[in-house]
């Protein structure tokens, strides 16, 4: 008999072979709908703002490219806790809003630790909103006083000071006998905050290099002409430029092609390869550039530049032993803090022992104000094309 258009069944078969149906019905559809559980391991995110875009963006894209380096070192060895650690890339643009922005879609990213910071200028305003969420900083090329201001104890350098470097690019002044000196930034914070310690280093100093005079000039010119005239001005033998290297570049060639012959020193922020980009070999030789140990210089280094090289077709270049060592640090601190909480971990990094882990670029410990003790910092000069190691200058 047709059971839909049969006899009425009676309410108690009805109401049980309803319950049926649904049961079957309901295991149908659970069999026919995806899985819904997560197949992707559960990672631990550190976040990685970088210049990708802008004049800075080759500083950046080295940066992620030594990140990634050692992403995969530590994978490689077994992860962290168990699991696996990733980025959270973001493109600054060495622009201080878009920092801003950026380091805030990173906290909803659930990141453990930021690794970032190229640029001083776009780093420093993300200081508070990384604090606010409990994130410490472990910020590798970026190194102006600025980012020490608040006195955060999250805050960990790996490029030592604005004052540091100032100091022992003022010894290096000396050294090269000159005596008269000009000295020019752009107004952003980590050139000016170089140039105001370059200029206290001198006059605290008392010694036989002199401030000729001092000038700012506007980031992102096409030329710097005003440059020419003031060293004419105030007769300086030696011109240091604490502004990064786009601008670095012009004003180089705008003071050799106007005739200036004497010394020219760059900031870690304008001693860079991109400087041949602008430059032809006249112009460029000579100059010098006070900097952070590269690795082509670092006979410890050899191995990592090797596989760097192997890995990206060119040379480590500036900030990426800093880089390679934020990351492998940040891991590290996870690893003896034995959880992500973020607190525990800031502890960890402030905690760093040179016995918990080796770093490509420094000492693996910090003072109380998050700086590395004695950093060390390296003179360059521009020789047939290319930049050759002075001395050490610690």
């Amino acid at each position: 008999m047709d059971i839909l258009h049969g006899p009425r069944m009676p309410r108690r078969l009805r109401t049980a072979v309803a319950l049926l149906a649904t049961l079957l019905l309901g295991g149908v559809a659970a069999c026919s709908q995806p899985e819904e559980a997560d197949k992707t391991p559960e990672v631990i995110r550190l976040g990685a703002l970088v210049p990708l875009t802008g004049d800075n963006a080759p500083t950046g894209q080295r940066l992620l490219e030594a990140f990634q380096i050692a992403v995969k070192d530590v994978n490689d060895a077994g992860g962290v806790l168990g699991r696996k650690i990733e980025l959270a890339v973001g493109d600054d643009a060495c622009d201080p809003g878009t920092a801003v922005v950026k380091a805030n879609e990173m906290i909803g990213r659930d990141i453990t630790v930021s690794v970032g910071g190229g640029c001083s200028v776009a780093a420093v305003p993300t200081l508070k909103v990384f604090r606010t969420a409990g994130i410490p900083m472990i910020i590798p090329a970026a190194n102006s006083t600025d980012l020490l201001a608040p006195g955060y104890d999250s805050v960990f350098l790996l490029a030592g000071t604005t004052t540091m470097e100032a100091d022992r690019a003022v010894d290096a002044m000396e050294k090269l006998g000159r005596r008269r000196l000009l000295v020019i930034d752009d107004g952003t914070s980590f050139p000016q905050t170089m140039a105001a310690a370059a200029v206290a280093s001198v006059e605290k100093d008392g010694g036989p290099l002199t401030l000729a005079g001092q000038m700012k000039v506007s980031q992102g010119a096409t030329s710097y002409p005003r440059v020419l005239e003031k060293v004419k001005e105030v007769d300086a033998d030696l011109v240091f430029f604490t502004g990064y290297y786009p601008e670095a570049g012009r004003m180089i060639r705008d003071l050799r092609d106007g005739g200036y012959r004497d010394t020219i020193m760059l900031s870690d922020a304008g001693t860079d390869p991109t400087l041949f980009d602008v430059l032809d070999d006249k112009q460029a030789e000579g100059v010098y550039g006070i900097t952070l140990p590269l690795a082509q210089f670092e006979p410890k280094a050899d191995a990592w530049a090797a596989k760097y090289r192997a890995s990206y077709g060119h040379e480590p270049g500036p900030f990426t032993m800093q880089g390679y060592d934020a990351v492998r640090l940040a891991a590290n601190a996870i690893q003896r803090a034995g959880t992500t909480d973020r607190e525990a971990v800031r502890k960890a990094i402030a905690d760093t022992k040179p016995g918990d882990i080796e770093l490509l670029s420094g000492p693996a410990q910090f003072s109380a104000n998050g700086t590395q003790p004695n950093p060390t910092f390296v003179l360059l000069q521009i020789k047939n094309g290319a930049f050759t190691l002075v001395r050490e200058v610690s």
